[in-house]
């Protein structure tokens, strides 16, 4: 089965099981009405991929701990939960706003030091089909364990220890794993097939009983007693490291051990009322929304009276995320590998001369979109403390389920991030997008990201919390969920539930829409007339977790499109 067939069918599953009475068939509009467990939070809110991640944050939460303290307890019970990107053997980004002030951790994975630049290439200079997304060459040195512990050193109230046991239990004890998970893991037999030892740990998953991981449970014990000397230095390195050799990957002990997660400074800017905390390099996630946003108003005259996702305004804001993914190919890598021209790109005058390119009537062509200037598997989550402290936190495997490589012993699955690297100058990778030399690989580079944890404040304290997964659609569902909140007066969980269409600038006349809340038929067709193929995406992107403040209260909300979990905890109960 190819890929783009397997994410139709998986999603359509998904759909008839994480949807109640209102399926893509009989309700193909742009909003949604928002269920029952909507509500409104005084004190503190979370919205989480899974039911046991939001659990384990409520938890922590009535226990005294902060924001941070919930993430990091979520962090690793979704390690558990969340099998396709819930993770110990990926990395992320995690924005906290904490005590008044902002700060960004980049745990990022980085490439090992046996790396090069052509190493997924044949003796002819062409990408060998699936290398850097299958088997054990794929993955990057992971970043996950060291990101958590980083942020808990700084901000955490409660112990290391109980913030990983939650996870410890859910392992040894067993979950019961939803329909959409089950279904989903069998789906990727196909997928991985001889090239990994995916479906021999994975298989025996059903939602008829507790799904058990006592190879993980160990491993999570190991650092809850021990943190991230065991993962870099300890057991488990000597067991990834065995497992490289084993399967013919490139991650030594060497690698493990220089592996550090990174605080950076975040981008900052106003807009509006607001002003945005978002991710800066090796995310684009966080300069693209600055230029979508910011382009929007510059545009203002020609989205006046202009329908959320009307034909007009898909052409619009298509024209916007051309020029973005334009600059994003060209100028974006690794800040400690090359000078990113982020505070040009994020420039005023600079949004304001991209913003005047559009052409508001028919779609540009490509000779005229240049840079400006002289990665579907990752999980989201969002929470607001009793003291209004936040964290946006996304952390990934890359493509579902990684490289689909077991860890001997140790239970975990390692990411395929190497793909996120431009493996060949102009050849897309998995999601499609182009990269330049600026993200080439190199030993020891983080590769790029989509990845967009976001913050926003209003008179300096939080307003919203956002992110989600989805590769290179990451940045622009998060601005299309923004949009719908401010702009078109939806809900929190109208924003998410909403129809989301994409745009990458290749192939330059692409639309792509939600698969389980498409398009209209009159709309696609109208789209037809600009010129554009209006097509379902691959694979049903997008599973957004926002928390929003409506006066004094807080409104938190997860996509219906997976099995998220946004609740409101009253700790005076």
């Amino acid at each position: 089965m190819n890929g783009t067939r397997r994410w139709l069918i998986t999603a359509l599953l998904a759909a008839a099981s994480w949807f109640v009475g209102c399926g893509p068939a009989d309700q193909p509009t742009t909003q949604a009405t928002a269920p029952a467990t909507e509500a409104v939070a005084r004190t503190a809110a979370v919205a989480i991929p899974d039911k046991y991640g939001a659990q384990v944050a409520e938890d922590v939460l009535r226990a005294g701990g902060n924001a941070v303290d919930a993430a990091v307890a979520v962090g690793f019970s979704m390690a558990v939960t969340f099998i396709d990107a819930g993770n110990i053997g990926g990395g992320g980004f995690m924005m906290i706003y904490m005590d008044g002030a902002p700060a960004f951790l980049d745990y990022r994975e980085t490439a090992a030091l046996a790396a090069h630049r052509d190493m997924y290439l044949d003796e002819h200079g062409e990408v060998i089909e699936n290398a850097s997304l299958i088997g054990a060459q794929a993955a990057g040195v992971p970043g996950t364990v060291a990101g958590l512990w980083e942020a808990h050193q700084r901000y955490g109230k409660l112990r290391w220890k109980d913030l990983v046991m939650p996870a410890v239990k859910l392992a040894e004890e067993g979950f019961l794993p939803a329909k959409a998970l089950v279904d989903d893991i069998h789906s990727m037999r196909d997928w991985f097939g001889d090239a990994s030892d995916f479906y021999d740990h994975f298989g025996r998953i059903s939602t008829e009983r507790p799904f058990r991981q006592p190879e993980l449970g160990r491993t999570l014990r190991r650092i809850a007693e021990l943190g991230p000397e065991d993962f870099y230095r300890g057991e488990t390195a000597r067991l990834i490291v065995a497992e490289m050799e084993r399967s013919d990957g490139l991650i030594t002990a060497e690698d493990l051990d220089r592996y550090r997660a990174v605080w950076r400074e975040p981008l900052r800017t106003r807009w509006r009322d607001f002003e945005i905390l978002a991710a800066p390099p090796p995310s684009s996630g966080g300069f693209a929304l600055v230029q979508l946003l910011k382009m929007k108003d510059y545009l203002a005259d020609y989205f006046d009276g202009v329908p959320q996702n009307s034909p007009q305004y898909i052409h619009l804001v298509a024209e916007m995320e051309k020029r973005v993914f334009a600059d994003r190919a060209e100028y974006l890598g690794d800040p400690d590998y090359i000078d990113n021209p982020i505070d040009q790109l994020i420039a005023d005058d600079y949004i304001a001369q991209r913003a005047r390119e559009v052409n508001p009537d028919e779609i540009s062509q490509l000779d005229a979109v240049q840079p400006g200037l002289e990665s579907p598997d990752t999980t989201h989550y969002s929470i607001i403390d009793q003291w209004g402290n936040a964290v946006s936190n996304t952390y990934t495997l890359n493509w579902e389920y990684g490289c689909g490589v077991v860890v001997g012993g140790a239970g975990f699955l390692l990411n395929n991030e190497m793909d996120d690297f431009s493996v060949k100058p102009g050849v897309p990778n998995i999601f499609g997008v182009v990269g330049s030399t600026a993200n080439e690989i190199q030993p020891g580079k983080r590769m790029l990201s989509s990845m967009s944890p976001t913050i926003l404040l209003q008179d300096r304290e939080v307003a919203m919390v956002v992110g989600t997964p989805g590769g290179s659609t990451i940045f622009t569902s998060v601005f299309q969920t923004i949009i719908n909140v401010l702009d078109h007066g939806m809900t929190p969980y109208e924003a998410v539930a909403s129809t989301r269409f994409h745009h990458q600038l290749l192939p330059p006349d692409l639309i792509t829409y939600s698969v389980t809340r498409p398009l209209p038929e009159s709309t696609i067709s109208l789209l037809g007339e600009f010129g554009y193929r209006a097509e379902p995406h691959p694979f049903e992107f997008g599973d957004v977790q926002i928390i929003w403040r409506k006066e004094d209260e807080w409104v938190p909300a997860s996509d219906p499109r997976d099995r998220g979990d946004s609740r409101v905890i009253s700790l005076d109960e």
